[in-house]
């Protein structure tokens, strides 16, 4: 398969036709995308009541292909009830994510059991008493409830009020497994754990760096915004150890100009070893403040710990962060000289930072790295973690963590006189572990993949086993219905975000109140999942407590409470009847006071880890692909590397020989923590030597269950891996 030259550009554009064509003219999924619904993908923030398509900025035409794709999974026919009959649960874990997710819009609930072959469709009636039995028999704390960034305000503090009120912290959601170091690190740094500034900062910086992601990929809707950067005469430095195609050329659909003739985005472009971040960042610190552009009174009046982390600089040897981080000293200084020049710098990554097992402090290095040039606490600067998904944020900031922020405990105790549980509760793998232990029960899971977005494949599907009931409310089939299966295992088919009854709200990753005002509902059997929450809390617990359940089935009654109890939040209960969006106060420094204890930002010092791999090996990252979105295939080509298939470890050509392989010769791939094959090895001269490539979810059987001690974010990237050559005809395992 032949790579394109540029991101997004005409493929994009034959790809929207033939999306419009699948669900019925592009007439159709125009209004579709048009509907004054929050955009269902990533959390750059988009539609809502200025109507789909339109940023925060209020720009239009904004749209990318991650919307179109979800959209277009959403609008796919219902699955017809022969299909349970036709496909047992071997047929099903036999087929590819890709292929589970193009087989329809669950419609019914359905059912398995251990030692049965299929599932079974049951009756809405059957499903509520299987889980409403089951909730009742058991002890709070062997339960857990699991909660994806697809779901919206109301469902997802609905939701996390139930499992409290029943007894049990154990309240986690996807943001473990992706941006739990970045709110770490960032809380530990200023206080708040989200972006520093607003959209309009980033649409006036002079350098923006974006590091360890792909945005053109994974939040194409950005490069706009790196677009008029580069147009007003900014540098975009990329740091990744993979040229990516779309971050050196992209070609944004909605403007003329760079469609016909694209746009330059990396002014700049930096390969690190994988892991190596960490030793680059303190390297560029190092050099800034040799150079004396560190601003020394801001630094006094507004952090903490400089005098340490000065020291630390100047102790640092730069010959040996240059080869931790795989960067010639060379390349550092160039990188030096353009922060050194910039009036207006903007901090941006994803997971390359956080997938590692010091994502915290990559996190806290970046916002050194911030600071000491001041880049913080006024506008058009600071720091942006692009977030994954729509409303993950939005999830964390209405109270789904194990640990409820002190604020919203204190309130919902005053406001409501409620009973809330005090235990630690367990983050996303320890609930995994625990349930491999035998230690749960019940899973509960708003929306997402849990097996899919697990480290170590096999085993999440053995823990999940053990469990005795596991519930999933989801729109279409994932890998995590075939794998994910406890002795009994119930899916109940909830509406998309734009076919809720009733509107419902999404937080941006820029701190953004949106609104949905949802639609009509495109199949006869989905709920909405405040409806489905609402009833299943009324029947477990006691109606005549403090929360009236019943009346929850109204989402402004949800969010009256969310006003009361979350900070931040009070202009939510109005927002439906007012239709003003908003930003959510005390997050967005503009001014350098910061919400830490001394009101001033906290500096950091680091040890340097040393990821570079021993000699035969190769450091290995899970990546996803450009027709991916999160653990959801929609597309097995991945058209901006040029690969046609997904069962293969991209690799430098020079490592070939080194390594005793042959260019697209079938190897397996070992890690510590497993092996997968036959894998196809193919050369990419777009890696640096020393580094592979392989695609998340499939690889995760590579993936240990090792994780950043302060986030419990696992490591899916700097994974040691061998390369062995096979005989042909093995099959894959893992």
């Amino acid at each position: 398969m032949k790579r394109v030259r540029t991101g997004g550009g005409w493929p994009a554009v034959l790809y929207s036709l033939s999306k419009a064509r699948q669900v019925g003219g592009p007439w159709k999924l125009w209004k579709a995308l048009r509907s004054r619904n929050a955009c269902k993908t990533c959390a750059v923030g988009m539609g809502g009541q200025k109507g789909g398509m339109v940023n925060e900025r209020g720009t239009f035409p904004e749209v990318c292909k991650k919307g179109m794709q979800a959209m277009v999974a959403d609008m796919q026919p219902g699955i017809e009830t022969s299909f349970w009959a036709e496909r047992s649960i071997p047929q099903l874990r036999a087929m590819s994510p890709r292929d589970l997710e193009h087989s329809g819009r669950l419609t019914q609930p359905v059912r398995v059991r251990k030692g049965e072959s299929h599932y079974t469709p049951i009756s809405w009636d059957e499903a509520y008493e299987s889980i409403v039995r089951k909730l009742k028999s058991l002890p709070a704390d062997e339960t857990f409830w699991y909660f994806s960034g697809r779901s919206s305000n109301e469902a997802g503090f609905l939701l996390q009020l139930f499992a409290r009120m029943y007894g049990t912290n154990n309240v986690n959601n996807c943001s473990f497994y992706c941006h739990q170091a970045s709110g770490v690190g960032l809380t530990n740094t200023f206080g708040s754990g989200t972006a520093t500034l607003v959209l309009d900062d980033v649409e006036h910086a002079d350098l923006v760096f974006v590091i360890g992601g792909n945005p053109a990929s994974n939040h194409p809707r950005l490069m706009s915004t790196l677009k008029h950067v580069r147009r007003r005469g900014g540098e975009v430095i990329v740091i990744n150890p993979v040229v990516e195609t779309g971050l050196t050329n992209f070609s944004v659909p909605s403007d003329p100009w760079s469609l016909l003739f694209g746009t330059k985005i990396a002014t700049l472009y930096v390969q690190p070893h994988i892991g190596g971040d960490l030793a680059l960042l303190t390297a560029i610190g190092k050099r800034v403040v040799e150079r004396g552009a560190h601003f020394e009174d801001f630094l006094t009046n507004y952090t903490d710990g400089w005098p340490e982390l000065k020291q630390r600089l100047a102790e640092a040897d730069i010959n040996e962060l240059s080869q931790l981080a795989g960067v010639s000293i060379e390349q550092i200084d160039e990188i030096t000289d353009r922060y050194c020049k910039a009036k207006n710098a903007v901090f941006s990554w994803t997971m390359g930072i956080t997938h590692q097992a010091h994502g915290v402090e990559n996190v806290e290095a970046i916002g050194n790295l911030a600071l000491l040039r001041g880049m913080v606490g006024r506008t058009h600067a600071g720091l942006l973690p692009i977030r994954g998904h729509s409303n993950v944020q939005g999830i964390g900031s209405v109270g789904v963590t194990p640990k409820l922020k002190d604020a919203i405990f204190e309130r919902l105790q005053s406001n409501y006189n409620v009973d809330l549980p005090t235990s630690p509760g367990l983050d996303t793998l320890a609930c995994m572990e625990a349930a491999h232990d035998h230690k749960l029960k019940l899973g509960f899971c708003l929306g997402g993949n849990l097996y899919g977005s697990n480290p170590d494949s096999p085993y999440a599907a053995e823990a999940l086993s053990r469990l005795e009931s596991i519930v999933y409310l989801s729109t279409t089939l994932n890998t995590g219905h075939a794998h994910g299966l406890a002795d009994e295992t119930i899916i109940l088919p909830v509406l998309a975000r734009d076919e809720e009854p009733q509107p419902t709200t999404q937080e941006s990753m820029f701190n953004y109140v949106r609104l949905s005002d949802g639609g009509p509902a495109r199949h006869e059997g989905p709920r909405s999942e405040v409806e489905v929450i609402s009833h299943i809390a009324r029947r477990v617990l006691d109606s005549s407590g403090p929360v009236d359940w019943a009346a929850m089935e109204n989402t402004s009654r949800i969010r009256e409470m969310i006003a009361k109890v979350v900070p931040g939040f009070d202009k939510i209960e109005q927002i439906d009847r007012s239709k003003e969006e908003f930003q959510i106060a005390g997050r967005t420094f503009h001014e350098p006071q910061f919400p830490t204890a001394s009101g001033r930002a906290q500096l950091h010092v680091h040890e340097i880890p040393d990821t570079r791999p021993a000699e035969g090996r190769l450091t290995m990252m899970t990546v996803r692909s450009e027709g991916q979105f999160n653990t959801v295939v929609y597309e097995n080509t991945d058209l901006y590397r040029g690969i046609d298939r997904r069962d293969v470890v991209l690799i430098h050509p020079d490592d070939f020989e080194p390594l005793g392989l042959t260019p697209n010769e079938r190897v397996k791939v070992k890690s510590s923590n497993g092996e997968l094959f036959p894998i196809e090895a193919r050369p990419f001269d777009s890696i640096r030597p020393g580094a592979c490539l392989m695609y998340y979810p499939e690889a995760n059987v590579l993936v240990p269950r090792r994780s950043d001690p302060r986030s419990k974010t696992p490591a899916f990237k700097a994974i040691e891996v061998t390369l062995e050559p096979i005989s042909a005809g093995a099959a894959v395992v893992g």
